[in-house]
Formats: structure tokens, C-alpha cells, sequence
């Protein structure tokens, strides 16, 4: 086996390893989102056929549970950056770099934890909201292609986690970026349709990624398979990717440079 992908596997074990072995590294991905999604489902319900814009679905909670799969996976990466910093504060990082590890496996086996516990995570909720009645109208395809969106999510949204890590190499800080990421939901169609929004706040929904992001995964769930809103979904993931795991690689350039 290749050195580099052999050190990118042991590092992305022992990234893998660290983020169960903490609760406070998934339980908050796991507890606040299905909080806000039994909050919602229990004061909507079955009422949102009557409210004028909102789509057809068979209750509240098919439609909430894409928003909590995202929210969990926007939280997951305040954790992810955390223990990158963490690792930075301890002198892991450093040892890593005056090593002969390859600096690519550094980034890649990090992002690596990101995507294993998204998947998790999605598919976690669908089965929730599955027992509690919600109809998943995609099918197993349907379940699957938003479970492999949210996996995918977490390399642009973990690496933006490890840039900031990398910026502030201080965890604190990086979780002092959590509510930067509730608010971009909040100003979104995460949890109510655009239909259904007026004024200043429908505008930003309306070039919110997030917005479009959450609805190509969402139709999977309240209406079945469409693949031109799963392509859609996907690009946005690409060009954040593009921009955030970018980033990071740069600074992470920067940071060996400057310790070397």
C-alpha cells in the first residue's frame, strides 16, 4: 500500500476513534437537532396542509428531517475544527509535521471523521422519523441519496472547521463560530418553505445555498427520487468544497512553513 494512503487510513482511525470516544464530539450534532425537529413536528403537525405555500406532505416531520440532518452536520463541523485545534494546542500537530507523514493525510483523515459520522447521522434521523411516521416517498433510493449528500456535506462544512482551526489554532474560537452557522439555517428554508416567507427575509432565504441546499435533499423525502434537484444539492457541495477545503490546504501550507 502506498505510504501516503497507509497514513491517511491510521490517521483517519484514530480521527474516527477520538470522535466516538467523546460524547461532546456527536451527542450535540445529535441532541439539539432532533430537539428542534420534536419541538416543531409537536406544534405543526399535521396543520401545515393549511397553511397557504406550504408543500404536500403527510405531517411536519417528513419535511423537518433533512433540516435536522443539516443542522447536524453544520454541528458536527464546530466539532470537527475543535479538535483540530485541540490537537494544534496539544503539540499533535506539531509532532505530525516534524514527522515524515504525508501533510495531505493530515487534512484528508480529519475530514475523513467528518463524513463517517454525517452518514451516521442521517442515518440515524431518517430512521427516527421513519418510526414516529414520517414517509420517506424516495424509497430506499431516496433514503440513500440524502444520506450520501450528508456525508458529502461534511467535507466542505469539516473543512471549513479545520480552516479556522487552522487560522485561530484555538478551540475555543472555533466553537465561538456556532452561532455564525444556526444563524445561516435560521436565515434559510431549513425548517419553513420559502413559499411561505415575504419580504427582506424570503430575499435572503432566496440566495441562502443553504436554502437550496436543504430542498434538493428534502424533495427526496416529500415528493421521491429527483435527480435534478439531487445534482443540485451536489454542486452546491462542490463549490463549497471547492472554497473551504481549498482554504484549508492553503493554510495548512502556511501553518508546516511557518513551524518549519
Amino acid at each position: 500500500m502506498n505510504p501516503a494512503i497507509r497514513q491517511t487510513v491510521a490517521l483517519a482511525r484514530r480521527s474516527i476513534n477520538s470522535t466516538f470516544r467523546f460524547p461532546q464530539a456527536w451527542f450535540p450534532s445529535l441532541f439539539f437537532p432532533l430537539v428542534l425537529m420534536a419541538i416543531f413536528t409537536a406544534s405543526f403537525g399535521r396543520s401545515v396542509s393549511f397553511i397557504p405555500g406550504f408543500p404536500h406532505v403527510d405531517g411536519f416531520l417528513s419535511f423537518a428531517v433533512t433540516g435536522a440532518i443539516v443542522q447536524g452536520v453544520l454541528i458536527s463541523a464546530v466539532g470537527a475544527g475543535a479538535f483540530f485545534a485541540g490537537d494544534i494546542e496539544g503539540g499533535f500537530f506539531d509532532r505530525l509535521a516534524s514527522s515524515p507523514a504525508s501533510r495531505s493525510a493530515i487534512l484528508v483523515s480529519r475530514l475523513c471523521a467528518s463524513v463517517v459520522l454525517a452518514a451516521g447521522q442521517a442515518t440515524f434521523f431518517l430512521l427516527i422519523a421513519v418510526i414516529f411516521g414520517a414517509t420517506v416517498q424516495g424509497g430506499v433510493v431516496g433514503a440513500l441519496i440524502v444520506i450520501v449528500l450528508a456525508a458529502l456535506l461534511a467535507i466542505p462544512i469539516g473543512g471549513l472547521g479545520v480552516l479556522l482551526a487552522l487560522r485561530t489554532g484555538s478551540a475555543e474560537a472555533v466553537q465561538g463560530m456556532f452561532p455564525l452557522f444556526f444563524a445561516l439555517m435560521f436565515f434559510s428554508s431549513t425548517f419553513f418553505p420559502r413559499e411561505t416567507m415575504t419580504g427582506w427575509f424570503k430575499i435572503v432565504a432566496d440566495i441562502n445555498p443553504i436554502s437550496h441546499l436543504v430542498e434538493g435533499m428534502r424533495v427526496q423525502v416529500i415528493h421521491g427520487v429527483d435527480w435534478q434537484a439531487a445534482g443540485t444539492s451536489l454542486a452546491i457541495i462542490l463549490v463549497l468544497g471547492v472554497l473551504t477545503v481549498g482554504g484549508s490546504a492553503i493554510n495548512l501550507r502556511r501553518r508546516l512553513e511557518g513551524d518549519s
